[in-house]
């Protein structure tokens, strides 16, 4: 279990907020992660891990003219994947991974491309997406290496959407109920 995970599940449990995770290269890293937080049932909703690119279509409703076109490997396709995955497990907000660990290029990728996306609720207030959040990664290392790497990333950017959605209020609820930290 990384901190990172822990403030995820921390953050979405304050929040009364879930979570739902689409993998591919990740092959069930990043549910692993979260999972093995303490208390992690009390916000993480479930995952799917559509390792062919057919299943990202079937079970996640991203577009097959996208895949046909760009293949796996995209950035459109982890933010539909992100969003298929968050209206799939009814959850609150959905992240996702996609990308080529190697030992070989995929869709015309190098190994070391990686696409991370978060999609998050609407934010009353402000009217903007809270989600729909995509980032591009150029990794390297060995296929284990570059799998943890997405792992980290994608819940680093989830904690970043998630930490800078809450308000003041929140953040207080949150100290008080934590303990002061």
């Amino acid at each position: 279990m990384t901190s990172t995970a822990a403030d995820v599940v921390r953050l979405l449990t304050v929040r009364g907020e879930t979570l739902a995770v689409a993998e591919s290269l990740t092959g069930g890293l990043v549910a692993a992660e979260i999972t093995s937080v303490p208390g992690a049932s009390k916000a993480f909703r479930g995952a799917v891990t559509a390792y062919a690119t057919g299943l990202k279509q079937e079970l996640l409703g991203v577009d097959p003219g996208l895949l046909a076109t760009r293949g796996a490997v995209d950035p459109q396709v982890a933010a539909q994947m992100a969003v298929g995955v968050r209206k799939a497990l009814g959850a609150d907000w959905g992240i996702a991974t996609t990308g080529v660990a190697g030992p070989d290029p995929q869709d015309g990728q190098p190994v070391g491309t990686v696409f991370v996306a978060v999609d998050g609720p609407f934010a009353t207030d402000s009217g903007s997406a809270s989600g729909g959040k995509v980032e591009a990664l150029r990794l390297n290392g060995d296929r284990a290496e570059i799998r943890r790497e997405s792992v980290r990333s994608v819940l680093a950017v989830l904690l970043r959407e998630l930490a800078g959605e809450q308000t003041g209020n929140e953040r207080a609820q949150d100290t008080e109920q934590n303990g002061g930290f």
